[in-house]
């Protein structure tokens, strides 16, 4: 009997050695895809993906968000590995041809909505961590995507494939020489994954970013888009960031605001989901690369000063016909203050403030219309949002407030037409 069980008792020792052997071996792998998930879920902040591939109220990543075209509202799609309705059947090699060249698994090409011609720039080690956090660390959800309201026959996508041959730049992002390691982290996120110029870099008649880095004097000089103007980012002194220090970029990044200016619109998801999460040195490099970028874009104008003179006597007494003075009275002074300065970084400025320099006016009259989200900064809201008053105040009353705002405290912007908010009124209502 000793001598059947010794097989036996060979075969477990066996097997123990061998599990004994293999398990630091396991667990060191397991340890590194952990990691590996970890930096693809940092990458996807960077990139700031769970904003658009999130519907309000929908779950992460599943899609069914409306983004407005020319041409009508396209839906983004489900990007979870859910094998059906997600990207789960993807390999790595279909994941990077969807990211970087906006093209999917069947072959159909994606909008530019979708920022690929910005992904192009992410290198092969960060798009591998990547598809491994989509892959291995997002929840599937089981949610098909909805189809554009793009109307036939300018719903082709075949057009895209010349687009792509016109427009997309391929080839990831390499390191300028002369400029040192920082530089060159901030230009790869600013450039890349934070695809900054989707929004800040004025398109062209085919929706083509005009500009797709530092080379080219439109790059990031502002940009009309979904009904807001996200501003301009080079220099500029008035309507830019030639104001700004690097620590004024770094904490508005971080925040959400600063003493220049609050973020609003869609910046306020972007500050939300992707910036507020990044480390302090990738933030800081994105300040220095910002800020190295010189003065473009803008009017011209003379540099601002801030001159309190003729509006503190205005708001004292604000006459019977200054409709823009009394509504300001009434209903702004409380936050932004009789000199214009508001309580920064806490209310926003509105002296000299970019966006109120800003020659066009789409983001002052949405806000206005329409408020803003809460900003969130480590699970706090911040205590005093932009209210909604387009249920308040007239397209009249509301051209006549931003047109003394943006005459008063020496800002000398051009006054806004009631004509122009009742746009503005329409297009935004219609997208709620």
């Amino acid at each position: 009997m000793k001598n059947a069980f010794k097989p036996l008792f060979t075969a477990l020792f066996a097997a123990g050695v061998a599990f004994g052997m293999s398990s630091p071996v396991a667990r060191a792998a397991d340890a590194a895809n952990d990691a590996l998930v970890a930096r693809g879920a940092y990458l996807a902040k960077a990139g700031d993906c769970v904003a658009c591939h999130s519907a309000p109220r929908g779950k992460p990543l599943a899609g069914g968000l409306p983004m407005t075209t020319p041409l009508g509202a396209i839906y983004t799609t489900n990007i979870t590995p859910d094998p059906d309705t997600g990207i789960g059947r993807y390999t790595e090699e279909d994941f990077a041809r969807a990211v970087r060249e906006g093209v999917a698994k069947d072959g159909h090409n994606l909008y530019p909505a979708m920022p690929y011609p910005s992904y192009a720039k992410i290198n092969d080690e960060d798009m591998h961590a990547l598809y491994v956090y989509f892959m291995h660390g997002v929840t599937p959800v089981r949610q098909s995507n909805r189809e554009s309201n793009i109307k036939w026959p300018l719903n082709a996508r075949w057009p895209l494939k010349l687009w792509n041959v016109v427009f997309l730049d391929k080839g990831v992002y390499q390191n300028k020489t002369g400029k040192d390691a920082a530089w060159n982290r901030g230009a790869y996120l600013i450039q890349g994954l934070g695809h900054c110029g989707s929004c800040h870099t004025p398109r062209g008649i085919a929706f083509q970013e005009k500009g797709l880095d530092e080379s080219s004097g439109t790059y990031l000089t502002g940009g009309l888009l979904d009904n807001w103007f996200a501003s301009n980012l080079t220099g500029e002194h008035n309507m830019g960031l030639g104001r700004w220090s690097e620590q004024d970029v770094a904490t508005f990044l971080k925040t959400g605001a600063n003493a220049h200016a609050s973020a609003f619109g869609s910046m306020t998801s972007v500050i939300n989901n992707s910036t507020q999460a990044l480390s302090d040195a990738d933030i800081a490099a994105m300040a220095r690369y910002l800020k190295s970028l010189p003065a473009s874009g803008g009017n011209g104008g003379t540099p601002y000063s801030y001159d309190p003179k003729a509006t503190r006597v205005s708001l004292s007494r604000p006459g019977a016909t200054d409709s823009g003075a009394r509504v300001y009275t009434a209903y702004c002074m409380h936050c932004h203050g009789v000199d214009g300065h508001g309580f920064a970084p806490m209310l926003a400025p509105l002296a000299g403030n970019p966006n109120v320099l800003e020659k066009d006016a789409s983001s002052l009259i949405s806000v206005t219309l329409n408020g803003t989200e809460d900003l969130v900064i480590q699970g706090v809201p911040a205590p005093y949002p932009m209210p909604r008053y387009a249920p308040v105040l007239s397209d009249q009353q509301i051209a006549d407030v931003l047109t003394f705002i943006r005459g008063a405290w020496n800002n000398n912007t051009p006054a806004v037409q009631a004509d122009d908010v009742a746009k503005m009124r329409k297009a935004t209502q219609a997208a709620r």
